[in-house]
């Protein structure tokens, strides 16, 4: 059995002290750039959406969905392959991302309301008008985009392609 070993980072931040961060960043007049998502094992399509997702604004915020929610998802039986807490601490240490929080519902719509992002993405599997969360951003003159994918990343293909060997 492995030590237990907290995984921390200065970007991870829930509750209060994630909107204090997103007040301090709105006081410097930065555009907030929410996107959401599993990141189970991240790959390059992962990266390239972050990225993407990035240049839409001045900061962005990336909601990881807890464990029980990925398994809600209905993604495979041995889902997530990485706890919650490892997915976090792996997504905050890309540059791209500014800050990291995770939500427990099936959907990131309470997280959006709270954080109220200028800028909405996701993935290019998303269509505008089913995308969590639009009405709310473009309510508040915001802009939400569907970014199209990289062909030939995603986690679950990965999964299989290890599976076969």
């Amino acid at each position: 059995m492995k030590p237990h070993i907290t995984l921390t980072h200065p970007k991870i931040l829930h509750g209060q002290a994630l909107l204090e961060r997103l007040a301090e960043l709105r006081q410097t007049g930065k555009r907030l750039v929410f996107t959401n998502g599993c990141y189970d094992i991240l790959h390059p399509g992962h990266i390239d959406l972050l990225n993407r997702a990035k240049l839409l604004g001045d900061a962005l915020l990336l909601a990881v969905n807890d464990d029980a929610s990925v398994r809600r998802l209905r993604k495979g039986p041995d889902r997530p392959i990485n706890p919650l807490e490892v997915r976090m601490y792996m997504a905050a240490q890309l540059s791209c991302v500014d800050l990291v929080t995770s939500f427990s519902e099936d959907t990131p719509l309470v997280c959006i309301r709270l954080v109220r992002p200028q800028v909405l993405a996701k993935g290019g599997d998303w269509p505008l008008e089913k995308i969590v969360g639009r009405e709310i951003v473009e309510a508040d003159g915001g802009k939400v985009y569907s970014l199209s994918l990289l062909p030939g990343y995603s986690t679950t293909a990965l999964i299989e392609r290890i599976r076969l060997h």
